[in-house]
């Protein structure tokens, strides 16, 4: 029984030597595909930020954003998971 705790206690050991090796690599994953999605990385010192865009594109553009809040979307049609078709906004069999 002796032998048997000090195995547990050598396995446990073990498997808390590799724990500082995962750490300091915790979030490389993350960070390299963000620096991967980013195309500009120093965008935000650009003191330009809105080039190739005048003001009156601006203007329109701001505009249709804010029309696009005052009227809610239409209703698709959803599949659900039986099969049916039905009508947005609810309902069932």
């Amino acid at each position: 029984m002796h032998k048997l705790a000090i195995a547990m206690l050598f396995g446990l050991l073990v498997g808390c030597s590799t724990t500082p090796n995962y750490d300091m690599k915790f979030g490389d994953a993350v960070r390299e595909a963000k620096l991967k999605m980013t195309i500009n990385p120093d965008a935000s010192h650009n003191p330009d930020q809105v080039a190739g865009m005048d003001g009156k594109s601006a203007r329109e553009t701001m505009i249709l954003y804010q029309e696009s809040f005052k009227v809610p979307p239409p209703a698709a049609n959803i599949v659900n998971i039986g099969g049916g078709i039905m009508s947005g906004g609810g309902g069932g069999n």
